[in-house]
């Protein structure tokens, strides 16, 4: 591989796995901003209900999953590599957002997202791979 391949490649590579951080925060932030706006979630000063962290966890998993699968779309090569990197990036950004939000609402929330980070890495990368798979006929039984 030429110094001008490998040069696009890791630039490709960032770019592939900012997209997919890129998606999630706008997906999440979109989301607690359109749930705010309908009162289904209270004020930003306000604390939130058990329930409605659980809505948000939940979203925030699927969304997670979905950037780490845009990740693995767009990676030049080893596509599962970038997903798992982006699901690292998450664990640091949510540890750094649990050490902010610290007695500041439950604990249980923000380290659950940080728990959660790999495997919605881990399983962006695998439904990538999946569809690619499936699409291509690999897998799959004719009758």
């Amino acid at each position: 591989m030429s110094e001008q391949q490998r040069s696009s490649s890791v630039g490709r590579s960032i770019l592939a796995v900012f997209a997919g951080f890129v998606t999630i925060v706008i997906l999440s932030e979109g989301t607690d901003f359109l749930l705010m706006k309908a009162g289904i979630f209270p004020p930003l000063n306000q604390p939130f209900t058990t329930e409605l962290l659980m809505l948000a966890t939940f979203y925030r998993i699927v969304y997670s999953i979905a950037g780490c699968y845009l990740a693995a779309r767009l990676a030049p090569n080893r596509p599962s590599g970038h997903a798992l990197v982006l699901g690292g990036i998450g664990c640091v950004v949510g540890i750094a957002g649990a050490i902010v939000m610290r007695g500041k609402g439950p604990e249980w929330y923000p380290w659950t997202l940080v728990a959660l980070a790999l495997p919605c890495g881990w399983l962006g990368g695998a439904l990538h791979h999946n569809f690619k798979h499936t699409a291509r006929g690999i897998g799959t039984t004719k009758s």
